[in-house]
């Protein structure tokens, strides 16, 4: 059974917060005391995609919160170990890594530019090696820590047009699980996090994947990395969790208030069953 501890002055890196699901666990953490990394690529205002690194700083700021905004592409180990360095100097200590930036990608293998291919391992899978491997010597120095991914529980159900999304994504999951092992005696928790439904982002947006109704709130997402990060690492870790799941075994049973409109029919993500419509070349991760 898990136990709890007070967040209050620890410390947060979340990489893709500028908006989504990033934005949305950086103000979660913030309201429980937690001082922020803002990490994202997006630091100018963008007429294409809402938020900046710095307009979420500022929304963190309006909470009474900590925030430390920095640009930061993932794909470049030096931009992510500036990260860590500016995050130490700040505030001294990094207790949790959320691994969220993403990139997605759901055509057919003959559909898959090989240079698209490398984008999609760079900034899920690579990204969450490199941020993880630079944040354990703290972690571990400390004796406490929290590592998540977000990526699904492993499905070895056949993914038609989702090839090099699939692979990024189920690599991110057996990242979490190894590595879980490799520095549990250090107190150190290491879990993978992903929706079981669709979620209001930019990328569902730009995907044309299901409507408004068939969409969670990112907030779902949010409570679920709080709920995770506030138990003690030992007690948590090493597990591929679904966010109803774990919200449910913090006993949270009423998810209509996730729901992003109020006769919302929130649609489960069944790789199979969820087919992109258009898609906007645009900035943005998911």
């Amino acid at each position: 059974m898990p136990t709890y501890t007070d967040l209050h002055g620890r410390v947060a890196i979340i990489t893709g917060a500028s908006r989504g699901i990033g934005r949305a666990v950086a103000l979660r953490l913030a309201k429980e005391g937690v001082a922020v990394v803002i990490a994202a690529k997006t630091a100018e205002p963008d007429p294409r995609l809402p938020g900046t690194i710095h307009t979420v700083a500022e929304e963190v700021a309006a909470l009474g919160g900590r925030a430390l905004p920095i640009q930061v592409d993932v794909r470049d180990e030096n931009a992510l170990q500036r990260m860590v360095d500016a995050t130490l100097e700040s505030f001294g200590r990094i207790d949790i890594l959320v691994n969220n930036a993403g990139a997605l990608w759901w055509y057919p293998v003959l559909e898959t530019p090989v240079k698209r291919f490398d984008l999609v391992m760079q900034v899920n899978l690579r990204a969450s090696f490199v941020a993880s491997q630079l944040v354990l010597p703290t972690m571990i120095q400390q004796r406490w820590g929290h590592i998540i991914t977000m990526s699904p529980p492993i499905d070895l159900s056949v993914l038609p047009g989702k090839v090099a999304y699939m692979i990024s994504k189920f690599g991110m999951t057996m990242l979490a699980l190894g590595l879980a092992e490799e520095v549990r005696a250090h107190n150190v928790a290491v879990n993978a996090l992903w929706p079981r439904t669709l979620i209001e982002s930019q990328a569902t947006i730009a995907w044309g994947l299901g409507a408004p109704q068939q969409w969670r709130k990112a907030d779902i997402m949010a409570d679920a990395v709080y709920e995770l990060v506030r138990r003690e690492p030992h007690t948590s870790t090493g597990k591929a969790w679904i966010d109803e799941d774990l919200l449910r075994e913090a006993g949270v049973s009423d998810f209509s208030v996730y729901n992003c409109t109020p006769d919302g029919e929130p649609m489960e993500i069944i790789w199979q069953g969820v087919q992109a419509g258009k898609r906007e070349d645009s900035p943005h991760t998911p």
